[in-house]
């Protein structure tokens, strides 16, 4: 328990620094030559298919096996393997990374659309050279909503559940979607594995996310038009899971997110998720901010009663 509130600490104290060993890294340069070498010997849509399959189960054992093996050798001298342990949960969390690059974007704005759309462009998939300010705002609240959810929540939920090599197969999982689990048509075939297990592994944590960000905004944002928005647009988006925390989020705050947007020159329709009771403004990206951060102190706070209980019981 200890090791996961250290990990917390470190991620909101220093973040996550850029290095060519880091984990999750490590986990895009093999999905990044796998995908290499399957589109060098498979042409046939049935042939990516499977190899995305493959793709998902030899990932899975890599995410699993190799922290479970490593802090199987390392529990020999107790203060490396609590290290070694910290060191793979911190490595699973992205919540400063998050709120950093959603600063970024909300400073830039203060400068020009260009170099906001140049900020945003690196951590959304949809084309940004077009995007006007409200489009940018709507991009940059959507992203820290759902990101709440892949970057902190689940992988937070399978370290407290399962321990540090359930994290970090979800973050192989989460990594595998993010770069081969596309609905166009270059990706439609191999990333249908890749997509389906994100949405089983999301399943929980999404939904989790939502409750939490609506339970920790109470006397700060509209927490009852929080949980209307989230159940009633539970499927207003093309993953089953997505439009929770951004359901919630869009309800806190009384403003519309969703839409259609454009992915690499094609346009892809969305519906809409919350009611336009305002438009978005700079300061909805420091809300979303926040309530990432209540949501993942929310989170601490219950697992620890939940321990406690445990013990007592």
């Amino acid at each position: 328990m200890l090791d996961i509130f250290i990990a917390v600490i470190l991620d909101y104290l220093i973040g996550d620094p850029e290095y060519a060993l880091h984990p999750i890294r490590l986990m895009g340069q093999i999905i990044s030559g796998e995908e290499k070498l399957i589109r060098r010997k498979v042409n046939s849509p049935v042939g990516l298919r499977v190899s995305g399959l493959i793709v998902v189960v030899l990932n899975l054992a890599i995410g699993f096996f190799v922290p479970f093996y490593i802090l199987k050798i390392t529990s020999r001298i107790p203060l490396i393997y609590r290290l070694t342990n910290i060191y793979f949960i911190y490595s699973a969390i992205a919540g400063r990374c998050l709120s950093d690059e959603a600063k970024k974007i909300y400073y830039a704005l203060n400068k020009s659309l260009e170099e906001a759309r140049h900020r945003l462009s690196f951590i959304v998939g949809r084309d940004t050279l077009k995007l006007n300010e409200q489009e940018i705002l709507r991009a940059t609240v959507e992203t820290v909503a759902e990101n709440t959810s892949d970057g902190v929540i689940a992988p937070l939920f399978y370290i407290m559940v399962f321990g540090a090599p359930l994290g970090m197969v979800y973050k192989f999982v989460n990594t595998m979607d993010s770069m081969l689990g596309y609905r166009n048509k270059k990706y439609k075939d191999l990333g249908f594995f890749p997509a389906k297990t994100d949405d089983v592994f999301n399943f929980i944590p999404a939904r989790l996310t939502g409750i939490l960000m609506c339970i920790s905004s109470i006397w700060k944002y509209d927490v009852k038009r929080g949980l209307k928005i989230m159940i009633r647009d539970r499927k207003n988006h093309k993953s089953p899971n997505c439009a929770y925390p951004e359901g919630a989020v869009a309800g806190l705050l009384g403003v519309q997110l969703g839409g259609s947007n454009f992915y690499n020159g094609e346009l892809v329709i969305k519906p809409t998720i919350g009611d336009n009771y305002r438009e978005l403004t700079k300061n909805d990206i420091l809300a979303s901010v926040d309530i990432l951060y209540r949501t993942l102190t929310l989170s601490l706070i219950l697992y620890y009663l939940i321990n406690l209980l445990l013990k007592v019981i």
